[in-house]
């Protein structure tokens, strides 16, 4: 990832470039996808940016590959957790900021791979393989910056380095584009240019729209992030702060770690709970997003007991309320974040239902709701029963006696006509 870059959901005009939106529908049904850190920064454990942050040389950093040989690692087992979890996709570091690629890349410069080095494998034609067994969706991230060369830091003044760059990276994503069969999402990151600016600044080096015609070409329905350069077919909001204000107008996804610290394996451990994760989740999606939650497996490939433990317990949870989540929309009310009587909620709809995903009941036994301009007929609790409600001009009333509260976060879903 990047290390404090970010994009907020981004808006325009539609172009060519973009999915129409029945090509994105997929996408906006799954809510929830698992983010993949892994590479040869497992090995020192102290982040993905190690290599920049400490200023190793780039012959030094490459020796890591000599000694990158993971016998652990299962992408069955990944794709299980994913699953697990609740997951409908999942995307993979092909390869990060210090350029080494995680599959068998002629273009590769210097043939910094997994399959010339210590591991010989393709780690990503296994991970691709295990997500089509899983049924997940399959993504890919990849960075076209490249540390390992003078001309990312100066592209103006060292332009024949900086165009070996490009080469590389325009040769990377075709090689992922015609390789493994049809793929899902392509999550560029690092298109920025010497760590400064934004993506659209360095545009005039990447070219962003020539590229992604290319990927356009080979892979027509794919689901492309905007850090190319170019505006994509999503907009990001990266890191774990808090998801807050209205429902987003256009698609987006929220980004965040597991483990704070970093997002490539880190002996320093600080992880979201499980309550922490669902949250989030029902903050993203209420907004109209997805959240795609980021794990680093260690250096043999596994992806740590703890982080596995915390998974299973938000699959355990959307096992209960996932009919609140998957395939729906946001609204009909947007969130309500501060702390009130009536208590805090987002709020979904699919069908006749509109699911209202309650993080704090508030003080009283009643559960207030502005007005509805559909007469409801039923309100229950997933995974629960029926239960009282009123609904007049002015408010939707619900009636949930305290002793008959499930734990927050929970649902209420209110039946309407379609």
């Amino acid at each position: 990832m990047s290390d404090t870059h970010a994009d907020g959901p981004q808006s325009g005009a539609r172009d060519p470039l973009k999915l129409a939106p029945e090509d994105l529908a997929w996408w906006q049904d799954a809510k929830f996808g698992l983010f993949i850190h892994w590479g040869l920064y497992a090995i020192p454990a102290r982040g993905e940016w190690v290599m920049h942050r400490e200023q190793i040389p780039a012959e030094e950093y490459a020796k890591l590959a000599s000694v990158f040989a993971p016998q652990a690692f299962d992408a069955n087992a990944w794709a299980r957790l994913a699953r697990d979890a609740g997951m409908r996709y999942s995307v993979l570091t092909a390869r990060h900021h210090d350029g080494f690629a995680l599959w068998d890349s002629p273009a590769s410069y210097g043939q910094f791979t997994s399959v010339a080095t210590a591991a010989r494998r393709d780690f990503v034609a296994e991970y691709v393989a295990a997500c089509r067994a899983a049924g997940l969706r399959t993504g890919l991230y990849y960075s076209p910056m490249d540390w390992r060369f003078p001309g990312y830091f100066q592209p103006r003044e060292l332009p024949e380095n900086a165009a070996l760059m490009k080469a590389q990276g325009y040769g990377q994503v075709e090689e992922l584009m015609t390789r493994y069969g049809p793929v899902d999402i392509l999550w560029y990151d690092g298109g920025w240019l010497a760590h400064k600016g934004s993506d659209r600044d360095a545009a005039w080096f990447w070219e962003p729209e020539k590229l992604n015609a290319m990927v356009r070409r080979l892979q027509p329905k794919i689901v492309i992030s905007p850090r190319s350069g170019w505006a994509g077919d999503f907009g990001i909001d990266e890191g774990g702060h808090a998801a807050t204000g209205p429902i987003h107008e256009i698609p987006w996804e929220k980004c965040c770690n597991l483990n704070r610290p970093s997002w490539g394996y880190n002996a320093q451990q600080d992880l979201m709970t499980a309550d922490e994760v669902i949250r989030m989740l029902v903050a993203v999606v209420s907004r109209g997003g997805n959240l795609l939650l980021n794990v680093g497996p260690d250096a043999d490939g596994v992806i740590p007991p703890a982080h596995a433990a915390i998974l299973r317990e938000v699959g355990n949870w959307l096992a209960r309320y996932s009919e609140g989540l998957y395939g729906t929309r946001p609204g009909p009310y947007q969130p309500v974040e501060a702390r009130t009587v009536a208590g805090r909620y987002g709020a979904t709809q699919k069908g006749n239902r509109v699911y209202v995903h309650v993080l704090d009941w508030g003080d009283e036994a009643q559960f207030v709701l502005p007005a509805l301009d559909r007469r409801i007929t039923g309100a229950a609790l997933l995974g629960g029963g029926d239960v009282p409600w009123t609904q007049t001009d002015d408010a939707v009333v619900v009636t949930v006696p305290a002793g008959a509260r499930p734990p927050t976060p929970t649902v209420l879903a209110l039946t309407v006509p379609v």
